[in-house]
């Protein structure tokens, strides 16, 4: 491909996505396909010979375009994977384009110095002062593989690294924790009965009275504790675990502490929730998840250490054929050595460009925006006679119980199973769980659908505008509850949104009752939306 045909080419690209962008939430957020199909548009040997461009990329608006998961759609609220934000796609292309490998300083010298400033952004946000670093990861798994292995290594006084586990330990989480913890605990050596999972309060924090009892329990059975792994924002309802207590019990006990922020994170850039007084700054090390509630596109995760030199001891390893001579000064500084990865993807690009278009204030915005939604859900159904919710939301995942009827286990099961079908078979919402609700939607929820609804029929997909509760009715679909376990009870999220009605210029969801958009920038592009709700 000459420069003329890769000009060409990527001109078409970027016309191809804008027009995908600008007309995403005319599409279903989940495609209706099945994966028999999909395994079969594929089924071809490998190529042997060229095809031209035009051809190839014929062929992914054929077969991918249409069946992606539309995750910039405003219906789209499962996981916490926002639609990345304009500049941060723009970002990837120029990186993959550069493909300067930052493992090495002689593959990537401006980038490594870009990457190494990006990190200190995260590090000050995290109240960590110039002695700390991080590197950046694909995410929060890899994060808290090398928060684990950092914190083993420290606690064998870097003996691990030799040889390996010599004893037996222990790691403490909450049972809201993420699964990366119990594959960091398995995939650093200690076996995943070595992790202890403590039960949490009514916020669903971990039990301080519970963790300490644990500890208590290892010594007597001469296990050594060697980690505390600390959650700052929970997947399932944001919860917060008590950093200060835990760094108190940390100290008292001689062992590590890790924060897992991969979802938290985010708040730290909140103007009005903000958390950068919760302690985070305590933690040895830290996950944060750029990728997350930073909006920039998968992946970029990221480990943050209070001790930049825990990284050297925990990976530096120096081979022959990577030796750089000509750095007589020690000035190159070398991702390889520091950290886990040696080829590594110039991850830091989206994340600097993120920052450096957007600023640090829009996209604390953003965040609020979404927080708000949950707290404004929250406060609809406090006093619902159909809803209970489990706590309030400190962030922007809100978790309700239903009131209903309470069918057993596998009637449970079986129902979820059924409604989260029809749920992706509908085409404009996506959730992460499966789910249940009533056969009505509560009156006030019809009256603000209808409120909405009825004053925007130039933007509703709908033929005519719906101007009746009746009507309104027929939308409850887009009202859903989603379960989780929750200390063996089920407990729902519930949110709802709908197509292109909601957070039209002429309606105003909040005072409407329903949850609102992220607020868009007062420029073209397009405006990363809520995760979470």
């Amino acid at each position: 491909m000459n420069p003329r045909e890769f000009r060409e080419v990527g001109h078409r690209v970027v016309d191809l996505l804008a027009e995908y962008l600008e007309h995403i939430e005319e599409k279903p957020v989940f495609p209706s396909v099945e994966p028999s199909t999909l395994a079969q548009f594929f089924a071809e040997p490998l190529p042997q010979n060229a095809s031209p461009a035009e051809k190839v990329l014929g062929e992914l608006e054929e077969k991918l375009l249409p069946y992606c998961t539309n995750v910039g759609h405003p219906g789209y609220m499962g996981l916490i994977t926002p639609s990345p934000n304009p500049v941060g796609v723009i970002a990837d292309f120029i990186c993959s384009a550069l493909n300067q490998n930052i493992g090495a300083y002689t593959i990537g010298p401006a980038a490594v110095a870009m990457e190494r400033r990006t990190v200190r952004w995260l590090t000050d946000l995290a109240g960590y002062g110039e002695e700390a670093g991080g590197n950046l990861t694909s995410g929060g798994m890899m994060a808290n593989f090398i928060g684990l292995k950092l914190a083993r290594d420290w606690a064998s006084r870097d003996k691990a690294q030799e040889q390996g586990v010599q004893e037996r330990w222990a790691v403490y989480a909450s049972e809201e924790r993420h699964v990366s913890v119990d594959k960091a605990v398995d995939a650093v050596g200690l076996g995943r009965s070595a992790l202890r999972a403590l039960p949490t309060d009514a916020e669903f924090r971990i039990r301080l009275d519970a963790l300490e009892a644990a500890i208590a329990e290892d010594r007597k059975r001469g296990i050594r504790p060697m980690c505390i792994v600390g959650i700052f924002g929970t997947t399932n309802t944001g919860a917060l675990d008590p950093i200060r207590e835990l760094r108190a019990i940390a100290d008292r006990e001689g062992v590590w502490l890790h924060v897992d922020a991969a979802y938290g994170g985010g708040m730290l850039l909140s103007h009005a929730w903000p958390m950068r007084n919760r302690g985070l700054e305590l933690a040895d090390s830290i996950t944060i998840d750029p990728h997350k509630w930073f909006y920039a596109p998968l992946d970029v995760g990221a480990i943050l250490v209070k001790h930049e030199r825990r990284l050297t001891a925990s990976f530096g390893l120096k081979p022959s054929y990577l030796t750089d001579e000509l750095d007589r000064a020690n000035e190159r500084y070398q991702y390889y050595v520091h950290g886990f990865e040696q080829s590594r993807r110039f991850r830091g690009l989206k994340v600097w460009m993120s920052f450096k278009r957007y600023g640090a204030h829009q996209i604390g915005e953003w965040i609020d925006g979404n927080v708000r939604q949950a707290k404004h859900l929250h406060s609809l159904l406090a006093e619902h006679p159909e809803f209970e919710p489990a706590s309030e939301p400190p962030m922007s995942a809100i978790c309700i119980r239903h009131r209903g009827a309470d069918p057993d286990e596998a009637q449970s099961k079986e129902l979820h199973a059924e409604v989260a079908r029809r749920v992706e078979q509908g085409g404009t919402i996506k959730w992460i769980h499966a789910c249940i609700g009533p056969q009505d939607p509560p009156p006030s929820l019809v009256k603000s659908l209808t409120n909405c609804l009825s004053s925007t029929p130039s933007s509703c997909p709908w033929e005519t505008p719906l101007s009746s509760a009746a009507a309104a009715k027929q939308l409850w679909p887009a009202v859903r509850i989603v379960g989780v376990q929750a200390e063996g009870a089920p407990s729902y999220f519930l949110s709802w949104r709908q197509g292109r009605a909601v957070g039209t210029d002429t309606c105003d969801p909040i005072a409407d009752g329903l949850a609102t958009r992220t607020p868009e920038p007062s420029n073209v592009d397009n405006n990363p939306r809520p995760s979470r709700a």
